[in-house]
């Protein structure tokens, strides 16, 4: 059958479904602090390094340290650079590689001080390549524009004091500033990532919010139309009471056996009355599990409802168990009957030409089952427009009478409601 809106919080007929443990350690620890804003921060407030973080920032300390290895030795066999002034280079490389530890925590500070170490020192190009990336996945693209953008201007007197013996003058400048916009362009693809990543997220929040909105809304008007329904039960005791009242007013000689009986329809019909009037305002409230449904029909006129979805071509089986569907309480059987009706017809919209299956059984002590099933639609089934109100509704009924309902889809395509409701 098509699929139908299920409201959060009905079971599944025929699914088990189980909430999947969400696991964040392969997460950065910026995008699981977003995604959990309970999780445990350390001794300085910040969000700790998820084991993902430990890899990456190992991983970059280990890249920034096997360039600055690879440009060390081209530091060593240029001309243009004394014994001396090399070995201030590979110090200044060191303590760079080494400051990537700090690359979350001061992604700014981090790549500024680079701008300033890559003037003295070459083999600090490793450290500037992951501070400048840092930067761009942590920052907003204007602090990469100025911070790479002052660095690549940097370039340019500093390949002047300090040029490369196997390049040209302009193709050093040409590459290094290839790969520095190439480094930035990386970052903020993977800043882009992850605020795709949490806008999604946002939204698939603000959907479960609307949805959950809805299906109370949905509740509340169920209640509304059950309310409604029931108000016009009380004002018909209301009326038999107040013409029985009326007719021992205008007949105070009337036989003892008649004012008898007369009090004794008042009497029964106030109680009944009182009763009414509390299930329409638990009912309200949204409180009572023991508030009634639709009042017009009951259990007793199921047969009469299957004969008219026969009558419109519908191929239902009824298996009716219950050998006295009038000693059924009327505010289950009423229940019972809207239940069966909203089964019948969504297995006409959804499923035409399928044989449903309706089965009523219980008895006193023991509740009052009922189920519909309907297997797969014989052939293609046009789209039918529907929000699953429906559903809810019954839910919120079955609910209020003290039972529990609950529908969905099988395996093979077939669809199932199914509903206990309490029998005294």
């Amino acid at each position: 059958m098509k699929s139908r809106t299920e409201p959060a919080g009905t079971a599944d007929v025929g699914t088990g479904a189980e909430p999947v443990a969400r696991r964040q350690w392969f997460l950065p620890s910026a995008v699981a602090a977003e995604l959990d804003p309970d999780r445990a921060t350390g001794r300085t407030g910040r969000y700790k390094r998820t084991v993902r973080d430990w890899l990456v920032d190992f991983a970059c300390f280990l890249f920034a340290v096997f360039l600055g290895l690879v440009i060390s030795d081209e530091v060593q066999h240029n001309p243009a650079v004394s014994e001396g002034w090399a070995a201030l280079d590979h110090l200044f490389g060191a303590l760079a590689c080494a400051a990537v530890w700090l690359r979350r925590r001061w992604p700014v500070g981090l790549a500024v001080a680079m701008v300033a170490v890559g003037l003295l020192s070459n083999t600090s190009g490793g450290a500037a390549v992951v501070a400048y990336f840092t930067l761009a996945v942590h920052r907003p693209w204007k602090y990469s524009a100025w911070v790479v953008g002052t660095s690549v201007a940097l370039m340019v007197p500093f390949y002047w004091w300090r040029p490369d013996p196997d390049l040209p003058y302009v193709l050093s400048i040409v590459l290094t500033s290839l790969f520095a916009a190439t480094t930035v362009a990386w970052g903020m693809f993977v800043r882009s990532r992850r605020q795709l990543l949490l806008a999604l997220r946002d939204r698939a929040r603000r959907a479960e919010n609307e949805a959950a909105l809805r299906a109370e809304k949905a509740q509340q008007l169920a209640r509304e139309a059950i309310a409604r329904e029931m108000h016009d039960v009380l004002a018909h005791r209301l009326t038999l009471l107040s013409v029985h009242a009326g007719a021992l007013e205008f007949r105070p000689d009337a036989p003892r056996e008649e004012i008898a009986r007369a009090a004794g329809v008042i009497r029964e019909s106030a109680h009944e009355a009182l009763q009414d009037l509390r299930q329409v305002i638990g009912v309200l409230r949204g409180g009572d599990a023991d508030a009634s449904g639709r009042p017009q029909p009951t259990l007793a006129a199921l047969d009469t409802l299957v004969a008219e979805s026969r009558e419109a071509g519908m191929k239902v089986v009824l298996d009716l168990r219950v050998p006295d569907p009038d000693a059924v309480p009327a505010a289950i059987g009423r229940t019972a009957y809207r239940i069966a009706q909203e089964g019948l017809t969504n297995a006409r919209k959804h499923a035409p030409g399928a044989e449903v299956t309706v089965v009523v059984a219980g008895a006193p002590g023991e509740g009052l089952t009922l189920s519909v099933r309907n297997p797969p639609p014989p052939g293609e089934v046009p789209d039918v427009p529907g929000s699953g109100q429906g559903l809810i509704g019954l839910t919120e009924r079955a609910s209020l009478a003290g039972g529990r309902l609950g529908h969905g889809s099988g395996s093979d395509g077939s669809f199932t409601v199914e509903a206990w409701l309490p029998w005294a």
